[in-house]
C-alpha cells in the first residue's frame, strides 16, 4: 500500500514539473514576442518624427516692404527735431566764438580771479570745509569702534554654567562656556556634551537643558579653544577657580582679574564674598541672574564691573609686585 502512495505521489510530482516547464516557456515566448512588437513600433515612430518638415508659406501674410522715399522722410524729420537744431547752434557758437588777446584778454582773466576768490570767501563763511572734516572725523572714529568690535582683546572676561553629576548631583561638570571681549561682545559661546549621566540640569539656576548637551561641543574641543583663546591675556570674571577647575585649566595668577578677590568690593558686604548679582546691582545699578542664568550676561556684567576700577585696580597691583607695566589694549 505504501509503494503504490510512493509511485503516485512520484508521478504527480513528475505530471507537476513538465506543467511548470511547459508554462515556463509559453511565458518567455511571450516576453519575447512583446519585445519585438514594441522595438518594431519605437524604431517607426523615431523615423516619422526625423522626417523633415515642409516649411509651408503662409499666403495670407505679406513680405517686408520698403516705402520708397521713407528714409527720406525720416531724414528730414530728423534735420528739423529740436535736438539736431541745439547741436547745430552749439557749432556755430564754437565757431563764433573769437580769441581774445592782448589788454582784454588780461582784463577777462582778472575778472574770472575776482569771482573765483569771492566764491571761495563766500564757502569760508558757511565754515563747509570745517564741518565736512569735523564729519570725517567723526565717520573715521565710529568706522575704528566699529572695527575693534569682535575682536579679541587684550582682557578677557569668562564664565561658565555647570551641572550636577555624582552622589545626588553634588559634583560639578561643564555644561556652557562664555567668553567676552572688552566691549561686551561674545566671542566664544558653546554647549558641552556631557562626559557622563547628569543627575541635575540645574535648570532654573543654570537655563541648562537636556537638549542643549546633546547638541554640545565635545570637551576635549571646548577645552582646546578656551586654552588657546585665553593664553596671554587678562582673565576676568567672577569666581573663575570653579570656571577653570571644570575646564581643567590654569591661568597666571598674575593674569587674573578675579571680582570676587577683590578686597575693596567685600566692603560692600561688610567682609564676606560679595556675589556677582550683588557687585551689579550695587556698582552698575543693574538686576541680573533674575530666574535662569545666562553666562554670557553673567560674562559682561563682570568685565563692567572691572572696568569701571580698572585703574585703582592695576596700579594697586603695579605698587604690591613691583612692576610698572600699563595693560593698554592693543
Amino acid at each position: 500500500m505504501s509503494r503504490l502512495i510512493r509511485d503516485v505521489s512520484y508521478f504527480l510530482l513528475i505530471i507537476v514539473d513538465s506543467l511548470l516547464a511547459v508554462i515556463f516557456y509559453a511565458l518567455k515566448t511571450f516576453v519575447n514576442i512583446v519585445k519585438t512588437v514594441s522595438n518594431i513600433i519605437i524604431n517607426v515612430n523615431m523615423t516619422k518624427s526625423s522626417k523633415k518638415r515642409k516649411i509651408v508659406h503662409n499666403p495670407d501674410s505679406n513680405p517686408i516692404s520698403f516705402k520708397r522715399g521713407a528714409i527720406d522722410e525720416n531724414w528730414q524729420k530728423l534735420l528739423s527735431s529740436t535736438l539736431f537744431m541745439e547741436q547745430k547752434n552749439e557749432k556755430t557758437e564754437s565757431k563764433d566764438k573769437k580769441h581774445y588777446t592782448g589788454s582784454f584778454r588780461r582784463s577777462r582773466k582778472e575778472k574770472n580771479k575776482t569771482e573765483t576768490e569771492a566764491v571761495e570767501n563766500n564757502l569760508g563763511t558757511l565754515n563747509i570745509s570745517e564741518q565736512t572734516s569735523e564729519k570725517q572725523k567723526e565717520l573715521d572714529k565710529n568706522k575704528n569702534n566699529n572695527e575693534n568690535r569682535n575682536k579679541l582683546t587684550k582682557f578677557l572676561a569668562m564664565d561658565c554654567e555647570m551641572v550636577g553629576v555624582g552622589y545626588e548631583g553634588n559634583d560639578h561638570m561643564i555644561a556652557r562656556v562664555s567668553i567676552v571681549n572688552k566691549f561686551g561682545d561674545c566671542i566664544y559661546d558653546k554647549f558641552v556634551k556631557a562626559r557622563e549621566e547628569v543627575v541635575d540640569y540645574r535648570t532654573k539656576v543654570s537655563g541648562i537643558r537636556k537638549e542643549d548637551l546633546l547638541n554640545g561641543e565635545e570637551f576635549t574641543v571646548v577645552q582646546k579653544e578656551v586654552s588657546e583663546l585665553i593664553k596671554g591675556k587678562i582673565l576676568v570674571g567672577h569666581s573663575l577657580k570653579n570656571d577653570l577647575s571644570v575646564l581643567y585649566l590654569s591661568h597666571p595668577k598674575r593674569n587674573i582679574r578675579d571680582t570676587s578677590r577683590y578686597k575693596p568690593f567685600r566692603k560692600i558686604t561688610k567682609g564676606s564674598t560679595p556675589s556677582l548679582k550683588r557687585l551689579a546691582k550695587e556698582i552698575l545699578g543693574i538686576d541680573i541672574q533674575d530666574g535662569e542664568h545666562s553666562s554670557v550676561e553673567d560674562a559682561r556684567a563682570a568685565m563692567q564691573i572691572y572696568c569701571t576700577v580698572q585703574k585703582t585696580w592695576e596700579q594697586a597691583l603695579s605698587e604690591k609686585r613691583g612692576y610698572s607695566k600699563k595693560f593698554v589694549e592693543a
